[in-house]
């Protein structure tokens, strides 16, 4: 068995040189590689020494594309999720690139680290899709709470019809100000503004009468119609688009 497994191991590597190309650009190699991208495009990295060492990159390749794809990695959770990620290979991001430093002697190993972390970055497409309602979420929930807005999260109130209704988060009546129930809406149209205003209307007679309620409408990756806005605001909802929440902050802080 072992001598079968180690035949294999070794085709493996024959397959791995057999596949990798060198090509000369400036001061710089470019190493092209077998490994594939979730496009199917096989990954490339660039070489160049400097000061006695090899600096290794994707020269940016792997975040301009998860960004132009719809992935921006710029909310503290998804930097959090790319620190880790890369921290797990022994890789840095340096002004959008990916990049370690090697020695003749480490270089195989630092060439595979940053083809790993490569391929783990841009694993981090799925934060494009589903996912991002968690994460929206949690950005809000990192906005209020900066924001010394008081809230409680995923209260569950019972409509007039007896459904209940998940509320991600409602602010306690103050001195000044009435309760608040706030939904963050991560993918905002016509079906979601319309499932908001049933969970508002059907609760809210069961609610002080001056509450009021508020859906911050995640534009980040596409634009908020406006017939979505209109659905809110005629349902006695108010919208705001999240790239423009500070302008209920003071509001919902009070």
């Amino acid at each position: 068995m072992i001598d079968e497994i180690q035949k294999m191991m070794d085709g493996y590597a024959a397959w791995l040189k057999e596949k990798t190309s060198l090509r000369e650009i400036g001061e710089w190699i470019e190493i092209t590689t077998p490994l594939l991208d979730r496009h199917n495009d096989r990954l490339q990295i660039y070489v160049q020494r400097e000061n006695g060492h090899f600096i290794l990159t994707d020269d940016g390749y792997i975040l301009q594309d998860l960004e132009q794809s719809g992935c921006k990695l710029d909310s503290a959770k998804r930097q959090e999720l790319l620190r880790v990620t890369l921290n797990g290979f022994g890789v840095q991001e340096r002004d959008g690139s990916l990049e370690v430093r090697a020695t003749e002697d480490n270089f195989a190993l630092k060439k595979h680290s940053l083809l790993q972390a490569m391929l783990g970055v841009n694993d981090l497409f799925y934060l494009a899709a589903p996912h991002t309602a968690s994460l929206f979420f949690e950005d809000a929930v990192s906005w209020m709470t900066t924001s010394d807005i008081r809230f409680v999260e995923n209260v569950k109130f019972t409509g007039k019809t007896g459904y209940d209704h998940m509320f991600e988060f409602v602010i306690p009546p103050s001195r000044r100000s009435p309760e608040r129930i706030v939904k963050p809406i991560n993918r905002p149209d016509k079906s979601s503004a319309m499932d908001m205003v049933f969970a508002w209307h059907d609760t809210r007679e069961t609610r002080p009468p001056e509450a009021r309620a508020y859906a911050l409408l995640n534009d980040t990756e596409q634009t908020v119609k406006s017939d979505v806005m209109d659905a809110l605001l005629s349902y006695d909802v108010k919208p705001v688009r999240w790239t423009e929440r500070e302008s209920i902050r003071e509001e919902l802080a009070a």
